[in-house]
């Protein structure tokens, strides 16, 4: 795809940011400590980023998704956990008070969200619901001028630092599967809400990762977001800008790869010459290429068929699906090319290897993308 003028503008905004901001020592003490950089984290918010496809009226850029998949895929390209900083208010977090909270609630929570001033999460796996999310056991009762919420939710980025959490919970107990399930903002300070230990991950270290438990956890109703007892089809619309944004999060890691490789094999030499030269190399580079410049027109697709505001689910599916498997691929040759070098941690390859490997899980894995795409072909 040839980006116009404003597109090709605001990319050259994101990659020069992320390529000066994103420094090495940044990015190695990321990875080393696993803890959340506030300072990164008000600096994107000033740059705007925080609220790229959060309309103006609520405090954001009101962009659109091919802004905020340009986006995603510039910062993703110099370091992936990076790139969620900016992700989460633009997609899970954000998404489901874009989608269907109320006039109020927009102008409450969204400006704040935008500003970089709170953060706002998304909880719905649960530890007996991750790609099954209709197995949702975690309550809301009515009380008085409350919902009581109680359950866990695992696996929930940024939960450690989030101020609210927009909460999954089944509402109508006697509905079977994905029926009756609401979805509530709950502030992250109210009694009762508690956060579990910070997970020990494979990758995508910087961005904690927790569970959410809620003991009698007391709700206002005016936390309600969307019609009670239909939360779960909004999740499902939420996860289509979800899957877009991890998708370009899945080229960014793939086009680092690629540009790791290349440099690599033209300044190792072995047997008297460039690793390049060897048609061994030069093929596994071509491939990546090809996976790359196909993910990349995929997810770009994607973008523009939800701006066009068509049906973009099964899109959204087919370019999580292939572009996560290609950053893996990607990833995996990376490492391969640079040898045992690549699997020494002073090489950029090898976080990369461990940060692709999330993105054919998170989000839906690519086994429930591959549902989603077969089931829009097999009505």
């Amino acid at each position: 795809m040839i980006l116009d003028k404003k597109h090709a503008m605001e990319q050259k905004l994101f990659r020069q940011f992320a390529e000066t901001e994103f420094t090495k020592e940044i990015q190695d003490e990321l990875d080393l400590t696993g803890e959340f950089n506030w300072d990164l984290h008000h600096k994107m918010a000033k740059y705007g980023f925080m609220g790229v496809k959060i309309p103006k009226e609520y405090g954001g850029a009101g962009g659109d998704y091919l802004s905020y998949a340009l986006m995603v895929e510039e910062l993703a390209r110099v370091d992936a956990v990076l790139s969620i900083y900016a992700n989460t208010s633009n997609s899970l977090g954000g998404g489901p008070l874009m989608l269907a909270g109320n006039e109020e609630q927009k102008k409450k929570y969204l400006p704040p969200v935008a500003s970089g001033e709170k953060i706002l999460v998304f909880a719905l796996t649960e530890p007996g619901a991750g790609s099954d999310a209709g197995g949702t056991v975690t309550t809301a009762v009515e009380d008085g001028d409350c919902f009581v919420l109680n359950g866990r939710k695992c696996f929930i980025s940024g939960a450690p630092m989030a101020d609210w959490a927009i909460v999954f919970a089944k509402t109508d107990l006697k509905a079977k599967g994905s029926r009756g399930i609401s979805m509530f903002i709950v502030d992250m300070k109210l009694p009762g809400v508690s956060c579990g230990a910070h997970e020990n991950k494979m990758g995508i270290n910087g961005y904690p990762t927790s569970d959410v438990v809620l003991e009698d956890v007391r709700v206002p109703k005016d936390c309600l977001v969307g019609p009670l007892h239909k939360g779960f089809a909004v999740a499902m619309k939420t996860l289509d800008g979800g899957r877009l944004g991890m998708a370009a999060q899945a080229v960014g890691i793939a086009q680092s790869c690629l540009e790791e490789s290349v440099k690599y094999a033209k300044e190792r030499k072995q047997f008297g010459r460039p690793i390049a030269d060897f048609q061994g190399i030069s093929f596994m580079i071509a491939e990546m290429a090809t996976d790359v410049a196909a993910a990349r027109e995929l997810v770009y697709n994607a973008a523009v068929l939800k701006d066009a505001g068509k049906d973009a689910t099964a899109a959204c599916s087919m370019a999580k699906y292939f572009a996560a498997e290609a950053a893996n691929r990607c990833a995996y040759k990376a490492v391969q090319i640079h040898g045992g070098y690549g699997y020494i941690k002073e090489y950029k390859v090898e976080r990369l290897y461990r940060d692709a490997r999330i993105t054919s899980i998170y989000e839906g894995t690519t086994q429930v993308q591959q549902m989603v795409i077969a089931g829009s072909l097999l009505k």
